[in-house]
């Protein structure tokens, strides 16, 4: 589980506030906020909580108010803006360069069978590369097994807009140990629906009707914005369902 501590940009974090990993040949994964110094310093650059993962060998600084900044790894929403030859470039964020998502970067597919997406498109897809210096590169598959594992074009739905620390915690996956959630879990017990989170602060929702798609966007974007506990999202999630 995840423990924290404040920093301040600039400030050099100490062996304390590092994990250990339980396998020396695992690599530490610096996240948003965080920069490392050569020989062997790691400096926050952003002022928030940090976030420690040990099971991942992972630490992060939590900024809901920053802009997004594309890291490797990350899964992200995407709207197609425009197509070349052999590219299709992906709107990450408004103020981030377009990503480039190579045309045959599907599971499985050819120069005949390549999804044919086109302005306004969404896509769900992974950061393979990310620099300030050059524009992020994304794929709609996991490249450790070739697989898509639920990533592609999202057809129909709706997107809705959370913070950076919500998108997150929805990503996690223990949700109610890790990140104080449940609920989508209380939600699915009575309404179907398909979802998607991006590291973007991007979600999309589809469910069977666009009553149910806007309850459950409703209900993450309220959790969010009002920080809501486990009591009161589902004491919400309660409330919601008796208004359908």
């Amino acid at each position: 589980m995840a423990t924290q501590t404040l920093v301040i940009p600039g400030e050099v974090l100490t062996e304390d506030n590092l994990p250990m990993p339980s396998n020396p040949s695992v690599a530490l994964k610096l996240g948003p906020g965080l920069r490392h110094v050569h020989p062997s310093t790691v400096t926050s650059t952003l002022a928030g909580p940090l976030w420690v993962d040990r099971r991942k060998n992972a630490v992060w600084v939590e900024n809901n108010g920053g802009r997004y900044i594309p890291q490797s790894n990350d899964v992200v929403i995407a709207t197609v803006h425009h197509s070349s030859t052999d590219w299709y470039h992906c709107s990450i964020t408004p103020h981030t360069a377009f990503a480039q998502l190579p045309q045959l970067a599907f599971e499985g597919v050819t120069k005949k069978t390549r999804p044919q997406l086109t302005a306004g498109s969404l896509v769900y897809a992974r950061v393979i590369s990310a620099s300030k210096h050059l524009e992020p590169e994304i794929v709609c598959y996991n490249p450790s097994t070739g697989k898509s594992e639920g990533m592609g074009e999202l057809k129909g739905g709706m997107v809705y807009h959370v913070s950076l620390g919500m998108a997150r915690r929805l990503l996690l996956n223990k949700q109610r140990e890790e990140g104080g959630l449940v609920i989508l879990d209380e939600i699915a017990e009575k309404v179907a629906f398909e979802i998607a989170v991006g590291r973007n602060g991007k979600v999309w929702v589809k469910a069977n009707s666009v009553k149910d798609t806007i309850l459950v966007g409703r209900a993450l974007q309220d959790t969010d914005k009002n920080g809501l506990d486990i009591n009161e999202q589902r004491k919400m999630v309660k409330k919601l369902l008796r208004e359908i």
